[in-house]
C-alpha cells in the first residue's frame, strides 16, 4: 500500500469509517518525497531510536522503520488504531503508544521503550501542539537530535538571530539547549486536507552546554526572566519591560547594568543575542537586592 497516495489514503480512510479531526491539527501526506527527505535528514541507523508524535497514517513511520533500530510512536486518537494496525502489520520494529504525549515523562518512555538506543525524535508534529510538544521535548534532556516537519512561520521564529521580526522568546530558548537548521519547506499541496499554511522541516542537535556560559542556574533563570519580559512586550524599551513584568527590578538599576555594559539605556531587547542578555543578567545578579 502506498501511504501517500490520495486515491489509496482516501479508500484507506473510508473502509475504517475514519473522520479527520480539526482539534487534532490532522492532516496527512500525500507526497512519497516528504517523509523520505524527512527520514533521510534525521541521521537514523540500528543504533537509533526514535520517538514519534503524531504519526498519522504511519507513512513517515514506515520509512523509520526502514531506518532505525526502533520506533516508538505516540498518537492521541484512538480512531487510527485499527489503520495503523492495518498499515504497520510488518514493521516488526515499531511500538505504538496510544497516550497524550504532552502527559507523558517523555525521558522515562525513552529509557524503557528504547533502552540501549542513542534517541532522537523525528515526526510530523500536529500544528496545535507545536510549541508545548518541542518544549517538552527539549525540557526531557536526553534526546541527541529533533528532525520535525512544523509550520514555516514557528520554524522561522525557532530559527531567527536579533533584530528579525520572528526573533522571539521561544526561539531563544530553544537556541540556548539546541542548535537549530533550517531543512526545506513542504507546500500545502502535499497533505490532505490541505492546510492553510506552509510547512517546514527543521532539525535541532542538542548541545552538550549553552552556547554562552553562564555563572550558575540563577543568572540563567535571570536571563529568561529578562527574555520573556523583552518580548512579552517588544514595542516597549527593555527597561520598562523588565521594570513592569519583574518584580524587585526597578528601571534605575537596569538603566545602570545597561549602562555599566555599553548599552543605550532606551534599547528594546529584540536587538540583543543571547550573549547580551547573558552579560545584562550577570550583571543585575552581581547587585545584591534581598526582594530581587
Amino acid at each position: 500500500m502506498n501511504l501517500t497516495d490520495y486515491n489509496e489514503i482516501r479508500a484507506l480512510l473510508a473502509r475504517h469509517k475514519f473522520r479527520f479531526s480539526k482539534s487534532m491539527g490532522q492532516n496527512f501526506l500525500t507526497a512519497a518525497w516528504v517523509p523520505e527527505d524527512i527520514a533521510a535528514s534525521a541521521g537514523l541507523d540500528e543504533k537509533t531510536g526514535v520517538l514519534e508524535i503524531g504519526p498519522g497514517v504511519g507513512c513517515l513511520t514506515r520509512e523509520l522503520s526502514k531506518r532505525a533500530g526502533r520506533v516508538l510512536c505516540i498518537e492521541l486518537d484512538k480512531a487510527l488504531k485499527p489503520i495503523l494496525k492495518e498499515t504497520l502489520s510488518d514493521c516488526e520494529n515499531v511500538e505504538i503508544l496510544y497516550a497524550n504525549a504532552l502527559k507523558e515523562d517523555l525521558a522515562a518512555l525513552a529509557r524503557e521503550r528504547l533502552p540501549g538506543l542513542r534517541p532522537v525524535v523525528c515526526a510530523n508534529l500536529p500544528y496545535n501542539i507545536t510549541s508545548p510538544a518541542l518544549t517538552a521535548i527539549i525540557e526531557a534532556g536526553c534526546f541527541e537530535t529533533v528532525t520535525v516537519m512544523i509550520q514555516r512561520e514557528v520554524a522561522r521564529r525557532i530559527c531567527a538571530g536579533p533584530g528579525s521580526a520572528d526573533y522571539g522568546a521561544f526561539g531563544i530558548f530553544v537556541q540556548w539547549h539546541m542548535e537549530t537548521e533550517l531543512l526545506f519547506d513542504v507546500p500545502p499541496s502535499c497533505f490532505v486536507p490541505q492546510p492553510k499554511v506552509t510547512s517546514s522541516v527543521i532539525r535541532l542537535t542538542r548541545r552538550e552546554q549553552p552556547p554562552v556560559a553562564v555563572s550558575g542556574e540563577e543568572a540563567e533563570e535571570m536571563m529568561f526572566r529578562l527574555v520573556r519580559a523583552a518580548f512579552n512586550q517588544r514595542r516597549k524599551t527593555l527597561v520598562n519591560a523588565a521594570a513592569s513584568q519583574i518584580p524587585g527590578l526597578d528601571k534605575e538599576r537596569t538603566e545602570r547594568a545597561l549602562t555599566a555594559l555599553g548599552y543605550d539605556t532606551r534599547v528594546r531587547g529584540e536587538v540583543l543575542g543571547v550573549s547580551d542578555f547573558v552579560r545584562l543578567a550577570e550583571e543585575l545578579r552581581g547587585t545584591q537586592n534581598p526582594d530581587f
